[in-house]
């Protein structure tokens, strides 16, 4: 038998999640409270009132599918290496902190990053393993 693949959806992932091949998703996903914070903040992002209504749709799908890991002690404790790691390939880490959250909650659970951006985590290869969908 097979082993069942884990990972971690990035919030790209969760966005385009009905328009992605299952075959290219982990049979396991899981969701970072940080994703959840990105969410949130997406109907407040715009002034369409139907893209606000499919935000919030959004949202609340994704809350009621997955139980979000947290960004705890040990996801605090990788963001510091994933920062460091960031820096030593010459980007800056601050312009992208919720993708570095993101990398760092995974870090810190041992699972891969799924995503629809892998230049987000460019320069991350030796803490994270990314799959890009």
């Amino acid at each position: 038998m097979a082993e069942l693949s884990r990972g971690l959806l990035d919030t790209s992932v969760v966005v385009d999640h009905h328009g992605i091949d299952a075959a290219r998703l982990p049979d396991e996903s899981a969701i970072a409270a940080v994703t959840l914070a990105e969410l949130a903040a997406g109907p407040h992002a715009t002034g369409d009132a139907e893209e606000r209504a499919r935000r919030q749709d959004r949202l609340q799908w994704a809350a009621a599918t997955w139980d979000a890991l947290p960004f705890d002690e040990a996801a605090a404790r990788s963001y510091g290496r994933v920062f460091a790691t960031t820096r030593a390939a010459g980007r800056t880490g601050r312009a992208r902190l919720a993708d570095l959250l993101i990398a760092a909650t995974a870090v810190a659970n041992g699972l891969p990053l799924y995503t629809r951006n892998p230049k987000d985590f460019a320069g991350l290869e030796r803490l994270v393993k990314v799959f890009t969908v």
